[in-house]
Protein backbone atom coordinates (compact mmCIF):
# COMPACT_ATOMS: atom_id res chain seq x y z
CA UNK A 1 0.00 0.00 0.00
CA UNK A 2 1.44 3.12 -1.34
CA UNK A 3 1.16 6.19 1.64
CA UNK A 4 -0.21 9.48 -0.25
CA UNK A 5 0.16 12.19 2.36
CA UNK A 6 -2.71 14.81 3.02
CA UNK A 7 -1.56 18.59 1.93
CA UNK A 8 -2.33 20.62 4.30
CA UNK A 9 -3.23 24.77 3.76
CA UNK A 10 -0.82 27.32 5.13
CA UNK A 11 -1.59 29.55 8.25
CA UNK A 12 -1.61 33.16 6.86
CA UNK A 13 1.03 34.35 9.94
CA UNK A 14 3.07 31.46 9.31
CA UNK A 15 6.43 33.27 7.89
CA UNK A 16 5.29 36.04 10.75
CA UNK A 17 8.34 36.43 13.32
CA UNK A 18 6.94 35.27 16.89
CA UNK A 19 6.61 37.78 19.97
CA UNK A 20 9.27 35.51 21.58
CA UNK A 21 11.42 35.75 18.77
CA UNK A 22 11.28 39.74 18.75
CA UNK A 23 11.74 39.67 22.36
CA UNK A 24 15.02 37.46 22.45
CA UNK A 25 16.49 39.87 19.32
CA UNK A 26 15.31 42.65 21.56
CA UNK A 27 17.36 41.57 24.36
CA UNK A 28 20.09 40.70 22.16
CA UNK A 29 20.59 44.75 20.78
CA UNK A 30 19.90 46.11 24.06
CA UNK A 31 22.67 43.89 25.66
CA UNK A 32 24.32 44.63 22.43
CA UNK A 33 24.21 48.50 23.28
CA UNK A 34 25.16 48.05 27.42
CA UNK A 35 28.03 46.07 26.52
CA UNK A 36 29.72 48.36 24.32
CA UNK A 37 28.47 51.44 26.03
CA UNK A 38 29.38 49.72 29.60
CA UNK A 39 26.25 50.56 30.86
CA UNK A 40 25.67 48.82 34.25
CA UNK A 41 27.56 45.41 35.04
CA UNK A 42 29.35 44.77 31.92
CA UNK A 43 29.75 41.29 32.72
CA UNK A 44 26.05 40.61 33.17
CA UNK A 45 25.83 42.70 29.71
CA UNK A 46 28.01 40.22 28.31
CA UNK A 47 26.38 37.36 29.76
CA UNK A 48 23.05 38.40 28.43
CA UNK A 49 24.63 39.27 24.93
CA UNK A 50 26.00 36.29 24.28
CA UNK A 51 23.57 33.91 25.91
CA UNK A 52 20.32 35.74 23.98
CA UNK A 53 22.58 35.76 20.46
CA UNK A 54 22.77 31.92 20.97
CA UNK A 55 19.28 31.79 21.07
CA UNK A 56 18.95 33.75 17.92
CA UNK A 57 21.03 31.40 16.68
CA UNK A 58 19.32 28.19 17.65
CA UNK A 59 16.54 29.74 16.33
CA UNK A 60 17.45 30.39 13.20
CA UNK A 61 19.22 27.22 13.23
CA UNK A 62 15.87 25.40 13.18
CA UNK A 63 14.42 27.62 11.23
CA UNK A 64 16.58 26.73 8.25
CA UNK A 65 15.80 23.06 8.96
CA UNK A 66 11.58 23.98 8.61
CA UNK A 67 12.21 26.42 5.75
CA UNK A 68 13.77 23.70 3.49
CA UNK A 69 11.67 21.29 4.34
CA UNK A 70 8.68 23.22 3.64
CA UNK A 71 9.70 24.06 0.11
CA UNK A 72 10.58 20.12 -0.15
CA UNK A 73 7.20 19.37 0.45
CA UNK A 74 6.28 19.63 4.18
CA UNK A 75 3.60 21.86 4.64
CA UNK A 76 3.09 20.98 7.87
CA UNK A 77 6.09 22.46 9.61
CA UNK A 78 4.19 25.56 9.16
CA UNK A 79 0.96 24.25 10.93
CA UNK A 80 3.35 23.72 13.92
CA UNK A 81 4.94 26.96 13.74
CA UNK A 82 7.83 25.67 13.43
CA UNK A 83 8.25 29.08 10.46
CA UNK A 84 7.55 31.27 13.10
CA UNK A 85 10.93 31.57 14.63
CA UNK A 86 9.08 30.81 18.05
CA UNK A 87 11.92 27.94 20.33
CA UNK A 88 8.78 27.03 22.37
CA UNK A 89 7.08 25.32 19.57
CA UNK A 90 9.95 23.31 19.68
CA UNK A 91 9.04 19.29 19.74
CA UNK A 92 11.49 19.20 22.89
CA UNK A 93 11.98 23.07 24.67
CA UNK A 94 14.19 20.95 27.21
CA UNK A 95 16.81 19.40 24.94
CA UNK A 96 16.56 22.15 22.01
CA UNK A 97 16.99 25.31 24.17
CA UNK A 98 17.45 24.32 27.86
CA UNK A 99 20.58 21.96 27.98
CA UNK A 100 22.36 23.84 25.15
CA UNK A 101 22.25 27.23 27.18
CA UNK A 102 23.20 25.18 30.52
CA UNK A 103 26.41 24.15 28.74
CA UNK A 104 27.00 26.97 26.91
CA UNK A 105 27.08 28.47 30.04
CA UNK A 106 28.96 26.10 31.96
CA UNK A 107 31.27 24.75 29.15
CA UNK A 108 31.70 27.06 26.23
CA UNK A 109 30.78 25.10 23.40
CA UNK A 110 27.54 25.16 21.21
CA UNK A 111 25.16 22.09 21.78
CA UNK A 112 23.23 21.37 19.13
CA UNK A 113 19.67 20.22 19.83
CA UNK A 114 16.85 18.36 18.08
CA UNK A 115 14.39 20.76 18.09
CA UNK A 116 11.93 20.63 14.70
CA UNK A 117 10.35 17.64 13.22
CA UNK A 118 9.92 17.22 9.54
CA UNK A 119 7.22 14.38 8.39
CA UNK A 120 10.11 12.69 5.74
CA UNK A 121 7.50 11.33 3.86
CA UNK A 122 6.39 14.02 2.21
CA UNK A 123 10.38 14.25 1.24
CA UNK A 124 10.15 12.48 -1.99
CA UNK A 125 14.29 13.41 -2.82
CA UNK A 126 17.06 12.22 -1.10
CA UNK A 127 18.82 15.26 -2.30
CA UNK A 128 15.94 17.33 -0.28
CA UNK A 129 16.20 14.86 2.52
CA UNK A 130 20.07 16.04 2.59
CA UNK A 131 19.55 20.09 2.36
CA UNK A 132 16.70 19.80 4.87
CA UNK A 133 19.38 18.32 7.90
CA UNK A 134 22.11 19.97 5.70
CA UNK A 135 20.59 23.70 6.14
CA UNK A 136 20.91 23.87 10.25
CA UNK A 137 24.68 23.58 10.35
CA UNK A 138 25.31 25.43 7.41
CA UNK A 139 23.03 28.23 9.35
CA UNK A 140 25.72 28.67 11.59
CA UNK A 141 28.73 28.60 8.95
CA UNK A 142 27.11 31.72 7.69
CA UNK A 143 26.34 33.25 11.13
CA UNK A 144 30.11 32.44 12.15
CA UNK A 145 31.36 34.19 9.27
CA UNK A 146 28.84 37.34 9.69
CA UNK A 147 30.43 37.89 12.96
CA UNK A 148 33.28 37.94 12.51
CA UNK A 149 33.75 40.13 9.91
CA UNK A 150 34.82 42.97 11.98
CA UNK A 151 37.65 41.13 12.68
CA UNK A 152 38.61 40.00 9.33
CA UNK A 153 37.98 43.71 8.45
CA UNK A 154 40.68 44.12 11.29
CA UNK A 155 38.17 46.43 13.32
CA UNK A 156 37.94 44.45 16.32
CA UNK A 157 40.99 44.36 18.77
CA UNK A 158 43.41 40.98 18.90
CA UNK A 159 44.69 39.14 21.94
CA UNK A 160 47.72 37.31 22.08
CA UNK A 161 49.09 35.14 25.40
CA UNK A 162 52.14 36.66 26.67
CA UNK A 163 54.28 36.67 29.62
CA UNK A 164 52.03 37.34 32.89
CA UNK A 165 48.71 37.51 30.68
CA UNK A 166 47.95 38.83 26.82
CA UNK A 167 49.21 40.89 24.92
CA UNK A 168 46.51 43.40 23.44
CA UNK A 169 47.17 44.45 19.10
CA UNK A 170 44.55 47.31 18.66
CA UNK A 171 42.47 49.64 20.51
CA UNK A 172 41.05 48.65 23.57
CA UNK A 173 38.29 50.85 23.57
CA UNK A 174 35.14 48.34 23.78
CA UNK A 175 37.28 45.54 24.57
CA UNK A 176 34.58 43.58 26.51
CA UNK A 177 31.98 44.10 23.78
CA UNK A 178 34.78 42.35 21.10
CA UNK A 179 35.33 40.12 23.42
CA UNK A 180 32.25 39.59 23.55
CA UNK A 181 31.37 39.02 19.67
CA UNK A 182 34.60 37.04 19.52
CA UNK A 183 32.78 34.54 21.87
CA UNK A 184 29.76 34.68 19.88
CA UNK A 185 31.49 33.51 16.57
CA UNK A 186 33.26 30.81 18.70
CA UNK A 187 30.08 29.13 19.60
CA UNK A 188 28.69 28.90 15.82
CA UNK A 189 32.04 27.50 15.07
CA UNK A 190 31.32 24.75 17.60
CA UNK A 191 27.48 23.93 16.47
CA UNK A 192 28.79 24.12 12.96
CA UNK A 193 31.29 21.46 13.33
CA UNK A 194 29.45 18.97 16.04
CA UNK A 195 26.06 19.33 14.02
CA UNK A 196 28.12 18.39 10.35
CA UNK A 197 29.63 14.95 12.54
CA UNK A 198 28.06 12.08 11.09
CA UNK A 199 26.61 10.59 14.16
CA UNK A 200 23.40 9.20 14.33
CA UNK A 201 20.66 12.23 15.62
CA UNK A 202 22.85 14.79 14.58
CA UNK A 203 22.58 16.79 11.15
CA UNK A 204 25.47 15.55 9.95
CA UNK A 205 24.09 12.05 10.63
CA UNK A 206 20.87 13.53 9.11
CA UNK A 207 22.49 14.26 5.59
CA UNK A 208 23.98 10.83 4.91
CA UNK A 209 21.15 8.54 6.32
CA UNK A 210 18.92 9.06 3.02
CA UNK A 211 21.38 7.27 1.24
CA UNK A 212 21.74 4.28 3.12
CA UNK A 213 19.74 1.30 1.89
CA UNK A 214 16.18 0.61 4.01
CA UNK A 215 17.97 -1.49 6.55
CA UNK A 216 20.92 0.12 7.41
CA UNK A 217 18.42 3.30 7.87
CA UNK A 218 16.89 1.15 10.57
CA UNK A 219 19.54 0.52 12.20
CA UNK A 220 20.64 3.95 12.04
CA UNK A 221 17.60 5.84 13.46
CA UNK A 222 17.35 2.94 15.57
CA UNK A 223 20.68 4.72 17.59
CA UNK A 224 19.78 8.04 16.71
CA UNK A 225 18.42 9.12 20.31
CA UNK A 226 21.77 8.36 21.97
CA UNK A 227 23.42 10.28 19.55
CA UNK A 228 23.88 13.02 22.09
CA UNK A 229 25.47 10.97 24.48
CA UNK A 230 28.02 9.31 22.10
CA UNK A 231 28.59 13.30 21.50
CA UNK A 232 29.20 13.59 25.50
CA UNK A 233 31.52 10.61 25.38
CA UNK A 234 33.79 11.81 22.63
CA UNK A 235 34.30 15.36 23.83
CA UNK A 236 34.72 14.46 27.39
CA UNK A 237 36.02 11.23 28.07
CA UNK A 238 38.16 10.70 25.11
CA UNK A 239 41.31 12.65 23.24
CA UNK A 240 38.78 13.18 20.12
CA UNK A 241 37.59 16.43 22.86
CA UNK A 242 41.12 17.66 22.71
CA UNK A 243 41.10 17.07 18.64
CA UNK A 244 37.49 19.16 18.62
CA UNK A 245 38.89 22.18 20.58
CA UNK A 246 42.22 22.25 18.14
CA UNK A 247 40.35 22.13 14.91
CA UNK A 248 37.67 25.23 15.77
CA UNK A 249 40.44 27.07 17.44
CA UNK A 250 42.45 26.88 14.16
CA UNK A 251 39.09 27.81 12.04
CA UNK A 252 38.56 30.49 14.56
CA UNK A 253 42.16 31.64 13.59
CA UNK A 254 41.34 31.91 10.10
CA UNK A 255 38.85 33.79 10.55
CA UNK A 256 40.28 36.78 12.16
CA UNK A 257 39.50 35.59 15.97
CA UNK A 258 42.05 35.02 18.35
CA UNK A 259 42.13 31.99 20.99
CA UNK A 260 42.75 34.67 24.20
CA UNK A 261 40.11 36.92 22.80
CA UNK A 262 37.78 34.04 22.94
CA UNK A 263 38.61 32.97 26.30
CA UNK A 264 38.29 36.69 27.83
CA UNK A 265 34.54 36.36 26.35
CA UNK A 266 33.84 33.50 27.63
CA UNK A 267 34.84 34.23 31.41
CA UNK A 268 33.05 37.57 31.29
CA UNK A 269 30.18 35.69 30.43
CA UNK A 270 30.34 33.50 33.51
CA UNK A 271 29.86 36.80 35.75
CA UNK A 272 29.26 34.60 39.25
CA UNK A 273 32.71 33.54 38.95
CA UNK A 274 35.34 35.93 40.45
Amino acid sequence: MTYEPVYTRTPRNAFIPSPVFVGIVAVFVVSGWMTWTGFGNVRVDVFLFIVAGWLVSLCLHEYAHALIGYFSGDHTVAERGYLRLNPLKYTSPLLSIVLPVVVVILGGIGLPGGAVWVDHRYIRSKVKDSLISFAGPFTNVILALLVAIPFLAGVGPTLVPSVGGYALSGSTEHLEFWAALAALAFLQITASVLNFLPIPGLDGGGIIAPWMSPAYQRAWNLFAPYGFILLFLLLWQTKVGQWFYDVVFWIAEKIGLSEALIQVGLELMRFWSS
